[in-house]
């Protein structure tokens, strides 16, 4: 799979999204740093670097909301078929579901 988006941007762009996450919530750098449990200057850092280990940036995520979210975007997808064998030998055909009269 080929992506447009460099690691530096996909960071800079997840600083940003905290930030104006944390601003709509009215919360100020401080704030999100003693509830988060992460440093003030690792925040601020973040916020104009992107850089930040994952588990602080968790943390913040956690209380800003969306941890949930995070989680389930890294969910391994169905994995595709590689031949028309492989596609024939897959018997996941959906069963029809019917109400019953009553």
């Amino acid at each position: 799979m080929i992506s447009l988006i460099t690691p530096l941007k996909a960071q800079q762009k997840l600083a940003e999204n905290v930030r104006a996450r944390r601003l709509a919530m009215e919360l100020t750098q401080e704030g999100l740093a003693t509830r988060s449990g992460v440093p003030l200057p690792t925040l601020r850092k973040f916020e104009q670097k992107g850089s930040i280990s994952l588990e602080s940036f968790l943390k913040i995520i956690l209380i800003l909301g969306g941890l949930d979210d995070v989680v389930q975007a890294m969910n391994p997808k169905q994995t595709a078929f590689s031949s028309i064998d492989d596609v024939l030998k897959n018997n996941d055909k959906p069963t029809r579901q019917r109400g019953r009269l009553k």
